[in-house]
This record gives C-alpha cells, structure tokens and sequence, in this order.
C-alpha cells in the first residue's frame, strides 16, 4: 500500500512538473508579455515579449520583428530573458534526475539509495525551475503596473498591459513548484533500503562468534 501511494505521488508530481516545464518554454518564446493598450486604434494589436515584438493587423495579419539588439531591451527584459533560459536548464534537469529515480523504473532496482537521492534532486530542481519562473514573470507584471499607473504620463499615451504568456508563466511555476514538492515529499517518505541478505547473515555469524569466544574466556 505504501508502495503504491509512493508510486502515484511520484508519477502525479513528474506529470506536473512536465506540464509546468512545457509552459515555461512557451512563456519564454512567447511574444505576448505584453500587450500595448490602443482605445483610438482598435484596427491593430502591439504585443512584446522577450525575443520579438508583433503588431496584429485585421487586414495583414500578424507580422513580427525579432529585436536588433540584446542590450536594447529594457532591463527587465534582458534579466527576464537570462532567467527564463536558467529555468528550462533546471527543469529539464529535474525532469531527467527525477525520472530516473522513479520507484516504478526497473532501472537501477537493486539501488534504493541512489534512486531516492536522484528523486529528491529532482524535485529540489524543479522547485527551484518554478521559483525561478516566477520572478522574472512577477517582475514585468509589476513594472507593467507601475507604468500603466503612472500619472506624469498623459492619458493619451497607449499603457502596455499584462499579456497571456505572464498568466502562463504564473501556471508554470506553480505546476513546477507543486510537482517538485510532491516529488521530495515522495522520497523523503521512502523507508530505508534494508541490508542485503549476505550481509545481514555475516553480520549475525559474526555476532554469534563474539558469544561464544566471550563464553568459552568464562569458562576458562
């Protein structure tokens, strides 16, 4: 019973973590971090994200143009961009470290320590993947409200808006950071791997061989 709640919690938390990573790598390529608020001219739509920036046009479509230059993001995208590239790392990391400690692989059977170790360095990975998505998703949501509040600009001046990858990034995080936790609580409630049977038996022949070296000192 305890094996396959074990089992259960480890593939529900690898199921989440995998979700959460896969809409991580959207967030990062998406170009919809945010979205540029035009009530005069409802005729097209600006997006920018952190590689390109689009203007959606009813007639022409969507067009998109990659940015000339890294440097000439604006700071939050830039550390937004590094962070982002950090939590795929992680997770895919994770993803692979914890999917080779999994209980159900017959992989490494006979090896419960190391399995166990690899899982909780899964999840300690993933959980920091989702710790690390949040910040740089948080961050652009704050500056985002910060500009779009600021009373020295005139009404007239467009305000960026939050976008739909900074709702995905806030998912991703929470799936990673759910599935990392479940993968620890998984591990940590493993038992002990017991001895194997060719030690445990030598180390009780050489107990009883103490007990009787012990008795026959006595008797002399």
């Amino acid at each position: 019973m305890a094996f396959l709640f074990r089992t259960v919690a480890q593939l529900t938390g690898l199921s989440l973590s995998l979700l959460g990573w896969v809409l991580a790598c959207l967030t990062n390529y998406l170009p919809q971090w945010k979205n540029l608020n035009l009530d005069l001219n409802e005729m097209e739509n600006w997006t920018t994200g952190l590689w390109q920036t689009c203007v959606i046009q009813e007639e022409a479509g969507m067009q998109c143009k990659d940015f000339d230059s890294f440097l000439a993001l604006p700071a939050e995208l830039r550390i937004s961009r590094i962070l982002m590239f950090l939590s795929n790392g992680l997770g895919l990391l994770g993803l692979l470290a914890a999917g080779l400690g999994l209980d159900c692989l017959r992989i490494g059977e006979r090896q419960r320590a190391l399995k166990k170790r690899l899982l909780i360095l899964g999840g300690a990975l993933l959980w920091t993947s989702g710790l690390v998505v949040l910040v740089p998703v948080s961050w652009v949501a704050y500056i985002t409200v910060q500009e779009f509040w600021d009373e020295s600009m005139p009404e007239i001046v467009p305000r960026w808006e939050f976008g739909d990858a900074l709702f995905l990034g806030w998912f991703a995080g929470f799936f990673l950071i759910l599935g990392g936790s479940l993968l620890n609580c998984a591990a940590c409630s493993a038992q002990a791997p017991l001895a194997p049977g060719h030690y445990a038996a030598a180390k009780g022949q050489d107990h009883r061989q103490q007990l009787e070296m012990r008795n026959t000192n006595l008797k002399i």
